[in-house]
């Protein structure tokens, strides 16, 4: 049976607000794709590697799927190639 991915990506949906700013740590190349939350840090794992973009986009597209979000309405404000990303949620 395959492995059903959304069960690795936990929900964020009490981050989702308007306006709020989400920071995380991106490990890229991992083994699977998943978001690790413990307390106030998020880990995104994603198997792209971090070249021309991809891995960022990657990383949003599984970020807006677990705070429950489109994903045009996040926007990266920080960290374009940085492990540490900051994104914004749009009003």
């Amino acid at each position: 049976m395959p492995r059903d991915p959304s069960r690795d990506l936990p929900d964020l949906g009490d981050l989702a607000r308007p306006g709020a700013e989400i920071t995380l740590r991106v490990t890229p190349r991992a083994a699977r794709n998943r978001i690790t939350r413990e307390g106030d840090e998020i880990r995104v794992y994603t198997t792209t590697p971090p070249e021309d973009g991809r891995a960022n986009a990657a990383v949003a597209r599984m970020l807006a799927k677990a705070l429950g979000v489109p994903k045009t309405s996040l926007t990266l404000i920080r960290g374009q190639t940085s492990r540490d990303k900051t994104f914004r949620i749009a009003d």
